[in-house]
């Protein structure tokens, strides 16, 4: 069943006038645990567009269009991971849910890791696409563009597709300059947080391409920093790690959500209820 939109509106949190939009079958018809979903650098939830109706099609979504992008204005504020999630936890708190399943990518990504990071109880199912859990996860070259990223880039930029987005749905198109100069300030400033990453309480997908921007070394740091690549799975399941990781084939950070098979791969890592088998005798 196609999904359908539900809902648009804006929520006041910390200050910031936050927009959000609700997708599902319907706001009643599942159990199912309701899944936020957090765009990346520049975008808006319209990223998700490719895998929306996949993840829609049996819970309630929730995209947010996160500080200064789309159609959520900046405010006086740095933009910061740990402010942003603290929003996110304001809209969690805003619609009413106990918990709530959360899939960020990219500068998305790293505002849902905060988020479980910052706010444990919030979070029940955690899927990070195309982002590191320190700022050295990211390729040289990728921490060396965004040491260039600022605003006199803002003309050059308005040539992109994320600028025709901005365009069209932010509520002040004048602040283009200053999201170029919030984003690359944020980008800029070092972190690692792989000291926080084995204390997360819910279980963890990652996602990323085969050609990603996140080196592979990083990934498996951060996979074993979440009980994964440490062992055999064992021939039942028994000892496989309650986190995953998924790498899907012929993708880069730029074209990730496209990946035939992420919606699926990520429905199924929700709504398995038990992800770690119990033990199982051996065949007769």
């Amino acid at each position: 069943m196609d999904y359908v939109l539900c809902d648009m509106s804006y929520v006041d949190v910390n200050g910031l006038s936050l927009y959000y939009e609700e997708h599902g079958e319907s706001t009643g018809a599942s159990t199912a645990t309701p899944l936020i979903l957090l765009h990346g650098g520049f975008g808006t939830g319209d990223m998700f567009g490719p895998v929306l109706a996949g993840l829609a099609e049996n819970r309630r979504v929730i995209t947010a269009d996160l500080q200064g992008h789309g159609r959520t204005a900046d405010i006086g504020r740095p933009l910061r991971f740990e402010t942003m999630a603290t929003d996110i936890a304001g809209l969690i708190t805003h619609l009413g849910l106990p918990r709530a399943d959360v899939l960020g990518y990219s500068l998305g990504g790293g505002t849902a890791l905060r988020l479980a990071i910052q706010h444990p109880d919030l979070v029940r199912r955690l899927v990070i696409a195309s982002n590191p859990a320190k700022r050295d996860g990211w390729y040289p070259e990728v921490r060396a563009n965004f040491d260039q990223m600022g605003r006199h880039l803002a003309e050059p930029f308005k040539q992109s597709p994320m600028y025709a987005v901005y365009e069209k749905v932010a509520p002040r198109v004048a602040d283009w300059p200053v999201l170029l100069d919030k984003v690359g300030d944020l980008t800029r400033q070092d972190y690692d947080w792989t000291g926080n990453v084995p204390a997360i309480t819910a279980p963890v997908m990652l996602v990323y391409g085969d050609a990603d921007s996140i080196s592979t070394e990083h990934i498996t740091e951060f996979y074993r920093l979440l009980g994964g690549g440490l062992r055999d799975g064992n021939w039942d399941g028994s000892t496989r790690p309650a986190s995953r990781l998924a790498i899907m084939p012929g993708r880069v950070h730029t074209d990730l959500l496209e990946a035939p098979g992420l919606a699926a791969a990520v429905v199924s890592f929700l709504d398995t209820e038990t992800l770690v088998p119990p033990p199982m005798g051996m065949p007769g």
